[in-house]
């Protein structure tokens, strides 16, 4: 199974910074996923970056190499786990959103047992912590029509990791108990994910 961990945003996105400008999202995304492959490569597990570089790649190119993947290994050989954080506003002020929080694409996919598995582990690591659900389809997992997500040929989610626009997420988020537990709710869930899929995938 290869594993692609999606570092979201490139290191210039003026806009996915925090308020005061001192956390830039691309560059906590990077080493959140640059941990998150190398705990699953000391499973031995097949994971890489999608985006070993700092640029900021566009949405369509790194679909292209998801499906690249894919078409090589099999879409049902594949999955895709792309690493953001959260924010409730524009960037300008500090607001009062928190949480957790893991999407997929509409519909019953492979992606909504990815999702589950995800949303189980941050349960574990983030005791105390509010992990936002939307149950309306009968799983915890958001719905969006995200670009990565819909056009992804293997299963795919997003995880947003609390908000760099709520000072009380920041502060946790920058800890190393907070990147820590980020680190540790990606790699278990994948590992538990992968542990149960179905035989048929």
């Amino acid at each position: 199974m290869k594993i692609l961990v999606d570092n979201g945003h490139g290191l210039m996105t003026a806009e996915k910074r925090s308020p005061d400008g001192l956390f830039r999202e691309a560059f906590y995304n990077r080493e959140i996923a640059r941990k998150v492959v190398a705990d699953l490569l000391d499973r031995n597990l097949d994971a890489e970056l999608l985006v070993p570089e700092d640029d900021d790649i566009p949405l369509a190119e790194r679909v292209r190499r998801i499906n690249a993947h894919c078409l090589a290994l099999g879409k049902k050989n594949v999955i895709v786990v792309s690493i953001h954080v959260n924010a409730a506003g524009n960037g300008t002020k500090w607001l009062n959103a928190t949480g957790w929080s893991v999407f997929t694409c509409s519909g019953q996919t492979e992606s909504d047992r990815l999702a589950e598995c995800l949303c189980q582990a941050a349960i574990k690591n983030f005791p105390g912590r509010r992990i936002r659900t939307d149950f309306s389809d009968g799983d915890s997992d958001w719905e969006e029509q995200f670009y990565i997500l819909r056009k992804s040929l293997c299963p795919a989610v997003l995880t947003e990791n609390f908000f760099m626009d709520s000072r009380s997420d920041l502060e946790y988020l920058q800890s190393r108990a907070g990147k820590q537990a980020v680190v540790d709710t990606h790699v278990e869930g994948i590992v538990e994910w992968l542990e149960v899929k179905p035989s048929s995938l």
